[in-house]
């Protein structure tokens, strides 16, 4: 597939690295933020949409999960990214020299150990991305930006240490967004995404999701988040291993609807569970 995909962040961001590792053959297109992802899917600018999710370390990208429901687009694939902090410098500066490491507030605790380690101090930037570009554009010795290789590449810089994250089993999960749905494909681990809202009945969740645990359906993720800013109205967001066509999911589907309201299914595609 040819064509144009979308994701937030700037060239050479982890969202970046998620397109060409997923879509290759497309051009990767730099958004803002994730709103403007959506609404370029959404228009047609673009012919798909990168949004990131989660991540093994720092937990679910926020927002994202309540843009969503409303966001009028199909989840028609995953993506996992095995997220390598880099520490990138100008050409000729050295390890000692560096000063302060610019960041995403997510991706500097990502490598506080290392951090503090090297005396080095952390420093908030709003895209990793960009913090790599600024780094590039100031020219200084003592300023270094945490990002990926790609980022190094993309803006001139040297890779002063590779590989500094804490954790070595972090990674991104990102979500292929779509104007279509497509639930024709089918492989030996395929997802099924939905949302929905329980009625407000005593043990009306337990209820719902019942039909999964009587039907063998493994449930891999559920979360809430309010709806409107109201205590009262909460949405759920959950992931399932199947697909709706399935007898043992069309059950428990069926159950699903009879305790709740708004079923909405965001996506039906084959996991990247096994790759990532």
């Amino acid at each position: 597939m040819t064509g144009r995909i979308a994701f937030q962040g700037e060239l050479g961001a982890y969202s970046h690295q998620a397109c060409q590792q997923s879509r290759p053959e497309m051009e990767a297109v730099p958004c803002q933020t994730f709103e403007d992802v959506i609404e370029m899917t959404r228009s047609g600018e673009v012919d798909l949409g990168m949004l990131a999710v989660e991540n093994s370390t720092y937990g679910r990208v926020a927002d994202v999960h309540s843009l969503l429901p409303k966001a009028g687009l199909h989840i028609v694939d995953e993506a996992f990214v095995r997220v390598h902090v880099n520490l990138l410098g100008v050409p000729g500066a050295r390890l000692e020299d560096v000063r302060e490491a610019h960041g995403h507030v997510v991706i500097l605790p990502q490598c506080a150990g290392f951090l503090k380690r090297h005396g080095i101090r952390g420093r908030v930037s709003s895209d990793n991305a960009r913090a790599a570009r600024e780094v590039a554009e100031a020219g200084d010795t003592t300023r270094a930006a945490l990002a990926s290789e790609l980022a190094a590449s993309i803006y001139g810089l040297d890779v002063l240490a590779r590989h500094i994250e804490d954790h070595k089993n972090n990674t991104t999960r990102f979500l292929v967004m779509s104007r279509t749905a497509d639930h024709s494909r089918r492989s030996d681990h395929m997802i099924t995404t939905f949302t929905f809202r329980v009625r407000n009945i005593p043990a009306a969740l337990y209820k719902a999701l019942g039909g999964f645990a009587t039907n063998g359906i493994n449930m891999t993720k559920l979360e809430s988040y309010m709806v409107g800013g109201s205590f009262m109205a909460t949405e759920f967001y959950a992931d399932i291993e199947g697909h709706p066509e399935d007898q043992n999911v069309a059950l428990a589907l069926e159950e699903l609807a009879y305790f709740t309201k708004n079923v909405t299914i965001l996506g039906v595609y084959p996991s990247d569970r096994l790759r990532g």
